[in-house]
């Protein structure tokens, strides 16, 4: 039975990838009329603002590229919490968690869209991109702890859901334990983050502290993986999240003198001393998103 509400939910989500490739602009590609990249500058661990495209240089499989434009800010964000609600969560935690979701949620532009995945031992995409906030903050409200850990699963089901409008797709992971009941195998979801343009927070309290995975998923999408004490800390912690996201650069480039098939190598770094740049380590051509 826990297989066959996994698969029903990567069915009902993978099949987003469908309608996606018909819409313009929508996918990477030799085609496409830019690639866009979504990159964090920091400078002694904070962003960094007012940074033009001269300050950046991109490489597209070690190949220099002309970055066409840089924006701030140009697409409205779109917001997928995906929360363990396993049964480790019951009572406190969970309080914190949903307090903490709404507070995400609260953060958000009124035309910005928010949707809510819940994962215990089964995967619930209890909402999908809305702009009807109250909905998500209702959905939040009756969150039930109980039952096992599909972390993975969870967090496929939400980078789907995070692909299926235009908009900077963030997806805010929650767990406080290890993965005890996914369908799906941690390396396939890694090797699904090049196909996708979703950039992933994870948070983490507990034994999840200490999940490998948690940080290598980050680092694949170019997000960051935080560990914290108590699930007190995750409204602030949520914040943070969404301030550091919106201080993040899209850059556009024409890929050129590169395949356009496979997966391609990026490499993005500052021109400027002291400046870190953080961006998701590349793409799959023809089928990765744009925001």
């Amino acid at each position: 039975m826990r297989r066959i509400v996994f698969a029903a939910a990567v069915v009902a989500f993978g099949a987003m990838h469908v309608p996606l490739e018909g819409r313009q602009g929508a996918m990477f590609s030799s085609r496409a009329v830019a690639v866009r990249v979504d990159v964090l500058a920091t400078e002694n661990g904070k962003p960094v603002a007012g940074l033009t495209a001269a300050d950046f240089e991109l490489f597209d499989n070690d190949v220099p590229q002309t970055i066409q434009s840089l924006n701030l800010g140009d697409l409205p964000v779109n917001v997928v919490a995906a929360l363990d609600v396993s049964g480790s969560t019951q009572g406190q935690a969970l309080a914190d968690l949903v307090h903490a979701g709404g507070a995400l949620i609260d953060g958000l532009k009124p035309t910005e869209r928010a949707s809510l995945t819940t994962f215990s031992e089964t995967v619930s995409p209890l909402i999908q991109l809305t702009t009807d906030h109250a909905a998500v903050h209702r959905a939040l409200s009756q969150a039930a702890a109980g039952g096992q850990t599909s972390v993975i699963d969870g967090v496929y089901v939400a980078m789907m859901t995070s692909q299926a409008v235009e908009g900077r797709p963030l997806v805010v992971v929650f767990t406080d334990g290890l993965d005890t009941m996914s369908w799906m195998r941690d390396t396939d979801l890694i090797s699904a983050t090049k196909r996708a343009s979703a950039v992933v927070y994870t948070v983490a309290t507990g034994p999840a502290r200490q999940w490998q995975f948690l940080k290598d998923l980050a680092n694949a999408t170019g997000g960051r993986a935080i560990a914290l004490d108590s699930a007190r800390n995750l409204e602030g912690e949520f914040a943070k999240i969404l301030t550091e996201f919106r201080s993040r650069y899209l850059l556009s480039f024409s890929p050129q003198g590169v395949s356009d098939t496979g997966y391609h190598r990026l490499t993005v770094r500052s021109t400027k001393r002291g400046i870190s740049v953080t961006a998701r380590p590349g793409y799959t051509a023809g089928a990765a998103r744009v925001p």
